[in-house]
């Protein structure tokens, strides 16, 4: 999961882009990059790490020009940070080709050979965003065919990507001489949305993955990338788009409403917010049919993206919100940190629990979801330690019992805690007195109620149903293999330095 964003302005955008990845960093804390384009010279700055600790004063004098684009990396959990992968990717050849992407590939074993062997190109990376760069590149070149490019060519060579690439992705481009170009893959998984600012000097262009960008850089959504859809804007303010594929279906993924995007934004007509309460008066729904949540004294959310459904569920269940972990914000996602230790050590780093709020209680604990149930282990015995005296738990999402392979950190059902168990097994596993997940059918229900021009949800970690057709058990267990090795490589890294640091 990142952060992409691609504007074309009237004036310059180094700080423009900057603040959209202030607003983007949820999605992304591993590496973070901006490129721009004056006089068709590309001129870019990246690295490892938050958005404010990459960019100095310097870096942003030097992002010169009017137009650009801008990426915060989230690496696949387990492997090591190679920071020659932070985004955006560069070519040369054809005109010279800037890229960013959100998302991921699986087809990329098939994609190197391709590349290798049939469009003599090369990679430096193991990076897909670059496997993916390259494609483009090879397909424009094939459109131009050494003549100018046209705004057809550009469309036909995304055509192209769509056929020759499987998986999810959402992309901005930059191509000197040309323009920015963006699209979305035929399934629509990854978001992407644009908006326009009208200036004194003309009309302003941004794509970006969250309409949260858009709103805080003073620009208006217009509306989202359609799956398989391409939107190609030069570099004069003209803007043209096109479907790209023969076949779109809208299968936006579950998880951006569940965990991931901003609760302030819009992906594909649908709120995040208003979701996150849907989500809340369904789980009410469900404890009171279950019955046995009598003895609750008060509802108390796991921050931050859960808070919408638990205030919701204590409304419906007329029980009390409260506010019982204060968070420390300079601590990255637990979700997103590449080891285990680490992961576990973190918790308590980046929540305190408010005793009082605790102390000769029953309480109701709510999070979005549940993954590999470590954080969740721990901010149960935090509420016992606090002096609880029950422990309930409610998952807003359904158990996550699969691998995600579309660019979200779990990729290996052997960390799922959900997976092989049932609800009681996974109470026992986490400490709790008793637990309720959300239905999957009744949190498909209520997000296609309120858009009903959206085909389903990629929401194979909660099903095991993957759209793109490609997933088999031998895939999944050289996924298995792969993170098993990267795991390794982080952890011996780690080790290394811990050693290095207290010689």
């Amino acid at each position: 999961m990142c952060g992409i964003l691609g504007v074309v302005a009237r004036a310059p955008v180094n700080q423009l882009l900057y603040d959209g990845l202030q607003v983007l960093q949820h999605r992304g804390q591993d590496a973070a990059g901006i490129c721009t384009v004056e006089d068709d010279v590309f001129h870019m700055h990246k690295g490892p790490g938050l958005v404010r600790d990459v960019f100095r004063t310097r870096d942003m004098r030097n992002l010169r020009g009017t137009s650009g684009l801008a990426h915060v990396r989230y690496p696949t959990a387990g492997s090591a940070k190679n920071p020659a992968e932070a985004q955006p990717f560069y070519v040369n050849s054809p005109f010279g080709i800037v890229l960013a992407h959100n998302g991921n590939l699986t087809n990329t074993a098939e994609l190197k050979d391709e590349l290798f062997r049939q469009d003599l190109r090369h990679l430096n990376t193991n990076s897909d965003s670059e496997l993916l760069l390259n494609v483009l590149a090879h397909e424009l070149a094939a459109q131009a065919r050494g003549a100018e490019l046209d705004v057809e060519g550009i469309f036909a060579a995304v055509r192209e990507v769509h056929r020759r690439c499987r998986g999810a992705y959402a992309v901005v481009a930059m191509i000197a001489g040309y323009g920015l170009l963006a699209f979305r893959d035929p399934h629509g998984v990854r978001p992407l949305v644009y908006g326009s600012n009208m200036t004194d000097d003309g009309v302003e262009y941004l794509v970006a993955s969250e309409s949260v960008a858009l709103d805080t850089l003073g620009f208006s959504l217009v509306r989202d990338i359609n799956a398989g859809e391409a939107l190609f804007i030069d570099f004069n303010g003209s803007l043209y788009t096109r479907q790209c594929s023969d076949t779109p279906t809208r299968f936006p993924c579950l998880f951006e409403f569940v965990y991931f995007a901003r609760p302030d934004s819009v992906i594909d007509g649908l709120s995040v917010y208003k979701t996150r309460l849907a989500m809340g008066q369904q789980l009410a729904v469900k404890m009171r049919e279950m019955g046995g949540f009598d003895d609750i004294d008060v509802v108390i959310p796991i921050p931050d993206s859960s808070r919408p459904s638990a205030m919701e569920l204590a409304r419906h269940l007329g029980l009390d919100y409260r506010e019982g972990f204060v968070k420390n914000r300079y601590i990255g996602r637990t979700f997103i940190m590449p080891g285990q230790a680490s992961r576990k050590k973190s918790v308590r780093q980046k929540l305190n629990a408010i005793a009082s709020e605790f102390e000769g209680k029953n309480v109701l604990l709510v999070d979005d979801s549940i993954v590999r149930g470590t954080t969740s282990r721990e901010i149960v015995q935090m509420a016992r330690d606090s002096g609880a005296r029950k422990v309930y738990f409610a998952s807003a999402a359904p158990p996550v019992r699969y691998p995600n392979v579309y660019g979200i950190d779990m990729p290996t059902r052997d960390e799922l805690i959900a997976s092989g168990r049932d609800d009681a097994q996974i109470a026992t596993e986490i400490g709790v007195d008793r637990l309720v997940y959300q239905d999957i059918e009744s949190l498909f229900r209520l997000l296609s109620e309120n858009n009903q021009q959206i085909d389903g949800f990629e929401a194979s970690c909660f099903t095991g149903c993957y759209l793109t057709g490609d997933i088999t058990p031998d895939y999944l267990e050289a996924l298995h293999a792969s993170r098993g090795a990267d795991s390794a490589k982080a952890a011996q890294q780690q080790l290394d330095l811990t050693l290095a640091t207290t010689d």
